[in-house]
């Protein structure tokens, strides 16, 4: 292996630290908490070396979100895959994704980006996230347009998500509501 090599395979490994340091911060104190100063000192590295990898805490904050979006599509995937209902499982992957990851949720829909979402330079995760959505609404989009369909269906359930988190509904009644989400969207014009 020659020096450069080392090299970049040692930045690729410091890149992923600050990744996985600013997420375990954010789980463990938020994401308020999250600041160069702490992640240097947790990684222990100077926050130039942190400037030299991200142009701010908000680069770091995206780059945990598209993790976030790769984790969430592959859940996505991994539910379509092997079920009679692809619909039903895909909502439900997608509602227990927001459930069980909060933190990420937040750096992936709840904090301000600038990652481009629905344009043609938009990151590999979100396309893929997106894809697998796709997936399940084209049927139900019959010959509708199936991407704006996914996108109606997508923010019917962020919105339920949402709202449930912050405890604007009723508890208990999340499966309901997710089966009265898919009625309406396979409900034909």
């Amino acid at each position: 292996m020659s020096v450069q090599e080392r090299r970049e395979r040692e930045r690729a490994q410091r890149h992923q630290l600050i990744i996985d340091a600013a997420r375990q911060l954010a789980e463990a104190e938020g994401w308020d908490a999250v600041t160069t100063r702490r992640l240097a000192e947790r990684i222990e590295y100077s926050q130039p070396v942190l400037y030299s990898h991200f142009k701010s805490k908000d680069a770091i904050v995206e780059a945990v979100a598209l993790e976030g979006f790769a984790e969430l599509a592959e859940r996505l995937r991994e539910a379509r895959s092997g079920t009679d209902d692809a619909l039903v499982a895909v909502l439900r992957a997608y509602a227990g994704f927001a459930a069980a990851n909060p933190v990420l949720y937040d750096a992936m829909f709840a904090r301000a980006t600038d990652l481009p979402f629905a344009k043609p330079d938009s990151p590999a995760p979100l396309r893929e996230a997106f894809g697998e959505l796709l997936a399940v609404f084209t049927e139900p989009a019959g010959d509708g347009d199936a991407a704006t369909l996914t996108e109606v269906g997508w923010s019917a359930l962020h919105g339920l998500i949402t709202l449930e988190r912050a405890g604007r509904l009723s508890e208990g009644n999340q499966e309901l509501r997710l089966a009265m989400l898919v009625d309406r969207l396979r409900a034909r014009p």
